[in-house]
């Protein structure tokens, strides 16, 4: 079936093509409403549908906003997928989703895409360093708002960054596990090459050190240094990263920062893979606060992201700044994590008290 067109509207109402593009645009003031009745029925009788994007380069108006995410096969993503969609809505716009799983390649392949498709904002979920990967399309004019990311100092100008302080949130798990008098502390993860990864790393170092304690004597797991993130194996990653941690139980950690939820989730099930048990045996907090993570036995302590409010700010920027004309400088939006405590951490073992 041909696509109807602005042109087959306007020869069934019996108007010009301009006269159906000012009702279109939301140009009516002079329309007479008989015109308007006419411009409307024939819309409804030929399921005329606007071409979005042609409309959007026309007005400089973001109707479309374009969502890169690692992947929504980690909860996180998919719940703030859902919550970008939200404010999206409420303000009258679509949301396109696309998984980039982290590769630098597939992020340019899919800002690219979009933007040659008429977005002209895109939320764009990255922990790398540098956007230089993508900085020719910001160069021709691409309102970007990066997720998960603080500002860097090499970022393009016009750039928007909204994170929380990922650095505060390493430290107030670890703090929290050094309160209960844990002292043999590890860190896993999948890869830590990124900025977000590595600030929740230094944040764990950091409050190990302020207590005096050496990163050095800590458990290790080799994992922790891997070249896959891990975003859809996570919990596979913590599960490998308990039964390594654990395969000589004299230097097993009796607590254990992850990551995020998936890779503490994935530990809990190899502790019981192993028949011990979370809290008791083993202290274990995550990071994000998904909603498994209230659901679990028991439930995980973790660091909960903001998410309903960071995705509204940055649906917010990529919006209400997407105009094509729009030469305003970009900003940062830090917000502070909060520390929800459950039943996966406990005071440490009275057996394992130095």
């Amino acid at each position: 079936m041909a696509r109807v067109t602005i042109q087959h509207v306007a020869q069934a109402a019996g108007v010009s093509p301009s006269t159906v593009s000012n009702f279109l645009n939301d140009r009516q003031g002079r329309m007479v409403a008989a015109t308007r009745a006419r411009i409307e029925a024939a819309i409804a009788e030929l399921g005329y549908r606007p071409n979005r994007a042609a409309r959007q380069l026309r007005n400089g108006k973001t109707q479309t906003v374009g969502l890169v995410v690692p992947s929504v096969g980690n909860p996180f993503w998919g719940a703030f997928a859902h919550e970008v969609e939200v404010a999206a809505l409420a303000l009258g716009c679509s949301v396109l989703l696309c998984n980039s799983e982290r590769d630098p390649e597939r992020e340019r392949r899919y800002v690219e895409e979009l933007w040659e498709d008429g977005v002209r904002s895109i939320i764009l979920c990255t922990s790398l360093p540098s956007l230089d990967h993508v900085s020719h399309v910001i160069e021709e004019g691409l309102r970007l708002v990066t997720f998960d990311r603080p500002a860097q100092p090499n970022d393009p100008q016009s750039v928007v960054s909204i994170s929380i302080d990922n650095n505060v949130g390493g430290q107030v798990a670890t703090a929290h596990l050094l309160e209960l008098g844990h002292t043999s502390i590890a860190f896993v993860s999948g890869s830590i090459r990124s900025v977000n990864r590595s600030a929740r790393y230094r944040g764990y170092c950091d409050a190990l050190e302020a207590a005096g304690l050496s990163v050095a004597d800590m458990p290790q797991w080799t994992g922790m240094d891997a070249s896959h993130f891990g975003d859809v194996e996570a919990a596979e990653v913590g599960r490998a990263a308990a039964r390594d941690l654990f395969a000589d139980p004299t230097n097993a950690p009796t607590a254990v920062v992850a990551i995020n939820d998936m890779t503490a989730l994935g530990f809990c099930r190899g502790l019981r893979d192993l028949g011990l048990k979370v809290g008791r045996d083993v202290s274990v907090i995550g990071f994000d606060d998904i909603i498994l993570a209230d659901l679990y036995d028991p439930p995980l302590t973790s660091v909960r992201q903001p998410i309903t409010r960071m995705a509204q700010l940055a649906v917010s920027e990529a919006i209400e700044r997407g105009s094509n004309e729009s030469t305003d400088p970009g900003s940062s939006v830090l917000l502070r994590p909060e520390l929800v405590v459950r039943e996966s951490t406990e005071h440490v073992p009275s057996a394992a008290r130095p």
